[in-house]
């Protein structure tokens, strides 16, 4: 899909922007902490009659630097769910400042369930070696392989986000997707040429190329993942991940895409396949320029602007790309005019 016209940019905006539940309008908020930027009070989405107490779990890190972006994703699934009241949030913080994190997430969403866990930075310091971006060697950035370990025991099944995307369907339906057994179920891109997210190092040792044997491997985006983290705990996948960490960093470099690359040494070929709908990645472009790019043919249930450019520093600098505008419509921060009116 490729916009022409505003027209149409309108168009898509006005169907995005459909209320699935019914919302309770709520005011300004004080600034829960000066060094924090301040939001808007969002609506209290409320659950319809039809809505059973089914709990659905959504999993996200909690940055300073990315809070902006979490808010607008927040209030996406709220607002496109039928039953907004049954999100359950479970945020990742490793910074000291989790505590102002929590009263800016309280204050914008007082009626939100959801709680804030530590991340300890210390469990891979020693194991991140340094990749084509800085975002990309953050220790919050490896926090996805290790939710299984930090999230409460009883919580068996998650849905992973990253903070750089908006929610365009009811998340719902992503989370009734059936995993067949698979430890991961996420869109997989099979015509992206998988050699090229490792080295020349890594396919040309013998003993680290055979590593795809009896597989079929598949570039996946692991910012959209259904995790059985039940099954992540109990076979130990976290370990197993660590392994390709090890030997990237204290043997050779064979990949250079921070967190992505030992998920896909794991798990290429060995995920449940879900709808390209639930993932319109790559909207933030390359890793090193992040220019415009345009959407992909096809349904959208989620918007997912991966890769250097982000949306809120773009319509920021005033210079954003066609697709920002998709996604400035739940932008909650104060000074923002294109959501509320004050």
């Amino acid at each position: 899909m490729v916009f022409r016209s505003w027209t149409s940019l309108i168009g898509l905006l006005s169907l995005i922007l459909l209320p699935l539940s019914s919302a309770i309008r709520l005011g300004l908020v004080r600034r829960p902490s000066p060094s924090l930027p301040l939001f808007r009070e969002a609506p209290a989405f409320r659950n319809g009659h039809e809505c059973a107490s089914d709990i659905i779990n959504v999993a996200m890190t909690l940055d300073a630097n990315y809070l902006r972006g979490t808010m607008a994703a927040v209030l996406s699934m709220l607002q496109h769910s039928t039953c907004p009241e049954n999100l359950s949030f479970h945020f990742l913080s490793a910074h000291a400042d989790a505590p102002q994190l929590f009263s800016s997430i309280n204050s914008t969403f007082p009626y939100l369930n959801m709680k804030i866990y530590r991340f300890d930075s210390n469990r891979v310091r020693g194991k991140i070696s340094k990749s084509i971006r800085q975002a990309l060697d953050q220790p919050l950035n490896y926090a996805r392989i290790y939710l299984a370990d930090t999230i409460p025991d009883h919580v068996k099944r998650v849905i992973y986000l990253d903070s750089d995307l908006v929610v365009v369907d009811d998340i719902a339906k992503l989370w009734g997707v059936h995993m067949e057994g698979k430890v991961v179920a996420a869109p997989e891109y099979c015509h992206a040429n998988f050699t090229l997210y490792f080295t020349d190092n890594f396919w040309s040792d013998p003993s680290l190329a055979k590593t795809f044997k009896g597989r079929k491997p598949c570039y996946f985006n692991t910012g959209v993942m259904v995790m059985d983290v039940d099954t992540w705990r109990k076979e130990r996948y976290t370990e197993k991940v660590e392994v390709w960490m090890a030997v990237q960093k204290q043997h050779k470099r064979i990949y250079h895409l921070g967190s992505l690359p030992p998920f896909l040494l794991v798990l290429a070929g060995n995920i449940k396949a879900v709808d390209h709908r639930w993932n319109q990645h790559g909207l933030g472009g390359d890793n090193f320029e992040g220019k415009c790019r345009s959407l992909h043919p096809g349904p959208i249930s989620l918007l997912h602007w991966s890769g250097k450019g982000k949306p809120w520093l773009r319509l920021d600098s005033r210079k954003p790309c066609i697709v920002d505008h998709l996604w400035a419509p739940y932008d909650l921060y104060r000074s923002s005019r294109h959501f509320f009116e004050e």
